[in-house]
């Protein structure tokens, strides 16, 4: 082939190339514009649309006026219901909770706001708001320009969970519900239900000293971190006596130290649903845990949470409970405590504290099996969540604590059992 050839071949292939690509633009614009015509008709519709051909055709075929006038009257109906989708629906959506975080059994309350902004007024028309798997309807007036309404709606809670709110859809449709023209506005929102926490004073389960720990605000005769001078009083070791002040006031001066703590608090909460009877007992298990970090959190511990599979997210109370809104039951092939047990002594094997939550499936020795593979060195405590229970029990199984709780309020008293 020459090279004029090759010349007139290219524009040739590129001018198909820009063909193809232009048929391809327009079917998928047709698609889309089709996809929002068949969009508005409802199923009963199509149903309506199928019997008035049928009764056209049958009606020509057969001679039969009646089936012509029964396909008359359908068309009627249905062109008279398209009327309806006819007006415009530009409505300034605004959906406002007053609090995206309650707590199992609160109400959130929110409002939702519609404004018309345009210049021409705004035909009648529903808005859907859905909730989880639920949907409110709110039936709004007319609006002329200018003009707002607003809705106030309460969400109960009932479950932990995270529910989404939104986004809100604006419904143009007939009486009989033939068609129907939806217009999505708005983002949605995720509310957190919260599982519920009891509050409880003291630390939650104390501290181990560590060189490498953080000084905190608690003194101590004896330690690493040196905080001031101080007199000598009765019972003070002489080994911490500071010869060169005592010999300056003429008084005995005693160092003072800063505790260092090494607070590396970790919760493993079993996730698995082989370690739980009901759902009831899984709610506990998740609520226990949920105080528990949150007591830790405010004494300005390290906070790590386990759960079969992945980490929680703990920085701060807000995060950790919104963690375990989220938080279902695990898959059965993740293991059950002994397995999580083995994780968190494979990833955090300086924990000083280890908290093993799980339910009341689990027997002694699988407990005895799980607590064993803690880390070396861990005050290790065990809750078993036992819906039913009317005081709590506390054991021991080799080295840990075991404490079984019948309802939440038990866990203050629970742990100043552990602790005293």
């Amino acid at each position: 082939m020459t090279t004029e050839a090759l010349g007139q071949a290219a524009p040739s292939e590129d001018r198909r190339a820009w063909y193809g690509q232009l048929v391809l633009g327009a079917l998928r614009r047709a698609g889309v514009v089709l996809g929002r015509v068949f969009g508005v008709v409802r199923p009963v519709a199509w149903v309506l649309i199928a019997a008035a051909l049928a009764l056209w055709i049958a009606g020509r075929s057969l001679g039969w006026w009646e089936l012509a006038v029964a396909a008359s009257t359908i068309t009627v109906v249905l062109a008279l219901c398209l009327l309806f989708l006819i007006g415009r629906t530009a409505y300034d959506v605004s959906l406002d909770l007053n609090r995206t975080r309650v707590v199992v059994g609160e109400r959130a309350v929110g409002a939702l706001t519609l404004s018309n902004a345009g210049s021409r007024a705004i035909l009648p028309s529903r808005v859907l708001l859905p909730v989880g798997s639920g949907r409110g309807v709110f039936d709004v007036h007319r609006l002329a320009a200018g003009e707002s309404a607003e809705e106030l709606f309460a969400i109960p809670t009932s479950r932990r969970a995270v529910v989404k709110v939104g986004p809100v859809s604006v419904v143009r449709g007939d009486p009989l519900g033939l068609f129907e023209r939806v217009h999505r506005r708005d983002e949605p929102v995720d509310l957190f239900v919260h599982p519920r926490t009891v509050l409880f004073d003291g630390q939650s389960l104390g501290f181990l000293r560590d060189l490498e720990g953080l000084p905190a605000t608690d003194l101590s005769p004896d330690d690493v971190s040196f905080h001031a001078l101080r007199e000598y009083q009765p019972g003070d070791d002489l080994r911490h006596v500071h010869w060169k002040s005592t010999a300056r006031t003429g008084r005995m001066m005693v160092r003072q130290y800063e505790e260092t703590r090494r607070s590396h608090f970790v919760i493993g909460l079993s996730t698995s649903p082989a370690d739980y009877r009901d759902d009831d007992e899984f709610e506990l298990a998740i609520s226990a845990a949920g105080s528990l970090g949150l007591r830790a959190l405010r004494d300005s511990q390290r906070v790590e949470v386990r759960v079969q599979e992945r980490a929680l997210p703990s920085g701060t109370g807000k995060q950790f409970l919104d963690s375990l809104s989220a938080l279902g039951h695990s898959k059965p092939k993740a293991g059950s405590v002994v397995e999580l047990a083995g994780v968190v002594a494979a990833t955090l094997p300086l924990a000083s504290v280890v908290v093993l939550v799980c339910g009341s499936k689990v027997d002694a020795n699988d407990l005895r099996t799980a607590c064993s593979r803690l880390p070396f060195g861990a005050r290790v405590l065990a809750v078993v969540a036992s819906p039913g229970d009317t005081a709590p029990s506390l054991r021991r199984i080799g080295e840990a604590d075991v404490v079984t709780l019948g309802a939440l309020d038990q866990l203050p008293n629970a742990l100043r059992k552990v602790l005293a």
